[in-house]
């Protein structure tokens, strides 16, 4: 399988006590996949990110404020956050297990 690449992704059981675990899946030209394992959280926080966001809930559950109302996402639901549109993470549960894409604009990486 020349120029394959596969992996596994991290159980929902490697989320850290406190905070949140990034790892990078893979990257391809303006696209780059990532695992996110987030411990339990309900301190909001606020992003304005420069590229578009695909987030997709694995396992666990989580809100987010878009445009001033909740989006509740749990496993198996998924919010495509367009570039430059403000939002918030209001919370999570414990073990949230995530797989977001970022998409850049080229040159913006």
């Amino acid at each position: 399988m020349a120029d394959v690449a596969r992996g596994r992704l991290l159980p929902s059981s490697s989320t850290p006590d406190v905070g949140e675990r990034v790892e990078e899946i893979v990257s391809v030209a303006n696209v780059v996949v990532k695992q996110i394992l987030s411990a339990e959280q309900d301190v909001p926080a606020d992003y304005l990110q420069q590229w578009d966001e695909l987030v997709v809930v694995l396992a666990g559950a989580a809100v987010l404020e878009i445009d001033g109302e909740h989006c509740d996402l749990r496993a198996g639901e998924w919010a495509l956050l367009p570039a430059r549109i403000p939002h918030r993470l209001v919370s999570t549960s414990s073990e949230t297990n995530w797989l977001v894409v970022h998409v850049y604009e080229p040159g913006l990486r």
